[in-house]
């Protein structure tokens, strides 16, 4: 595919930009020498991997469990504001330690800022960071700091500046920082991306990524957990807070931030907020400090990503309405569709021995026929050993691969440039809804690197 030409740097100014019906945004400045570009980059090989954890709730447990049972890993030191939660990932690590790896473990609790104490005294090769999002650009950039690869829960940041700060932070002091996306890893997303890189579908076209899934009971987590803190993003945010579980399969398939083609712009629109008010009121008294909050985004989020190849991605967003779980996760090309929940295949000229044309979908018990021919060597070789990890196997994928990566110095599957980009949804659709949907250009985190980036490999 001959690729259009990408303009590399902000030449334009703003009352151009302006002219062009596209809003300004924070653009790159030139790399320091003494930085260096982390697309493709690969740490020197470690057999022996020593990971801290940050956070230790939902998130945090599974990756603490699933990072320990791997063999050549050392945790080294547990974090968290809770003593009662360290205590227990205390006590499960030690259950689950066969073979006497996890015996030197430092525990922090307490104070908001012990963990910069932990950094400090334990020096660990990984951070695991399972917090509110409001700290992972403080901690991801602290530990790269202090010599630690940063693995951080999605979305990587949740403001422009946050962003380039990792950014410029991963590239001065060459440790990476990798968002923890696990839907990249669930069967049916590395089933699309192989099918995908072997050309079943054609030229990609279109995709559409979606995290629709009701989570108004968080609320109930008044004072610990998720929604302790999540709630008042819905009345201080706007726009898409959570972009990333269905872009970021859909960006790997079309190469996007990878030699072939990457973001340029983002247009984006909300319905009316009402169901987290009507829960409020039906859920918690007049004087409950929900209801003392004026719950302003809207119920469900809608944005539209032009590549620079002209190619489209509708990415919807939706914590609150009463429906089914879906992260929808469908691409379109030349010659086919590929589309989930439910998993389903159409394709120009019919899928052997199956159909005799596009016009109905291969589905249901069906799919297996794909799945025997076209599974991902990923999941065919991970799938026994991981699928109680949670979520249907990708989190043990996902950690599988970090640590297999690293202790093999090979680049990691996620650059930290894609998880800039994937999150920047966030704060660009804030902006554009604030804007009357006016477009809102992408920043090229990559500086031009991207061009150069090889392709996400098919992985055995």
């Amino acid at each position: 595919m001959k690729r259009r030409n990408f303009i590399r740097s902000a030449s334009l100014g703003t009352a151009s930009i302006a002219s062009m019906g596209f809003s300004t945004i924070q653009e790159s400045t030139p790399r320091p020498i003494e930085s260096k570009y982390m697309g493709g980059f690969a740490a020197p090989a470690k057999a022996i991997i020593k990971a801290a954890f940050i956070g230790l709730g939902y998130r945090g447990n599974d990756h603490l469990r699933n990072f320990a049972s791997l063999a050549g890993t050392e945790v080294v030191a547990l974090c968290d504001l809770y003593q009662d939660n360290v205590a227990a990932k205390l006590a499960t690590l030690n259950e689950i330690d066969q073979h006497q790896q996890h015996q030197k473990v430092k525990t922090y609790w307490g104070d908001e800022n012990r963990w910069r104490e932990m950094l400090d005294e334990v020096m660990p090769d990984v951070v695991f960071i399972s917090t509110n999002w409001a700290n992972h650009a403080p901690m991801a950039i602290a530990s790269m700091e202090k010599g630690a690869h940063a693995f951080v829960e999605v979305p990587l940041a949740t403001t422009m500046e946050d962003l380039w700060a990792i950014i410029n932070t991963s590239e001065k002091t060459q440790k990476h920082c990798m968002m923890l996306e696990n839907v990249n890893y669930g069967r049916d997303e590395l089933l699309f991306l192989n099918l995908c890189r072997n050309g079943y579908i054609g030229e990609l076209l279109h995709a559409e990524a979606a995290y629709i899934h009701e989570l108004r009971w968080q609320m109930k987590e008044e004072e610990r957990g998720t929604g302790s803190w999540r709630t008042h993003h819905y009345a201080h945010g706007r726009g898409n807070l959570y972009p990333t579980h269905g872009l970021g399969p859909v960006a790997q398939y079309m190469n996007l931030a990878r030699g072939e083609d990457t973001f340029k712009s983002l247009v984006s629109f909300s319905s009316p907020a009402k169901g987290r008010s009507l829960y409020a009121k039906e859920n918690f008294s007049a004087e409950h400090k929900w209801n003392q909050l004026d719950f302003v985004n809207g119920d469900l989020n809608t944005s539209l990503v032009k590549t620079h190849l002209g190619r489209t991605i509708m990415i919807q967003w939706d914590e609150t309405s009463p429906r089914p779980y879906t992260r929808h996760n469908l691409v379109q090309g030349t010659l086919g569709t590929l589309a989930g929940f439910p998993t389903r295949v159409a394709r120009q000229g019919g899928v052997e021995g199956i159909t005799k044309d596009h016009h109905r979908w291969v589905e249901g018990e069906q799919m297996q026929l794909l799945y025997e021919k076209h599974d991902h060597p990923l999941y065919t070789r991970l799938n026994t050993a991981t699928k109680k990890s949670g979520h249907g196997g990708m989190d043990g994928i996902m950690m599988y691969r970090i640590v297999e990566c690293l202790q093999k110095g090979e680049a990691l599957d996620q650059n930290v440039y894609e998880g800039a980009l994937w999150s920047a949804v966030g704060p660009l659709s804030a902006l554009s809804i604030a804007q009357e949907g006016m477009p809102q250009r992408f920043p090229d985190f990559t500086r031009g690197g991207w061009e150069n980036t090889t392709p996400l490999d098919i992985v055995n």
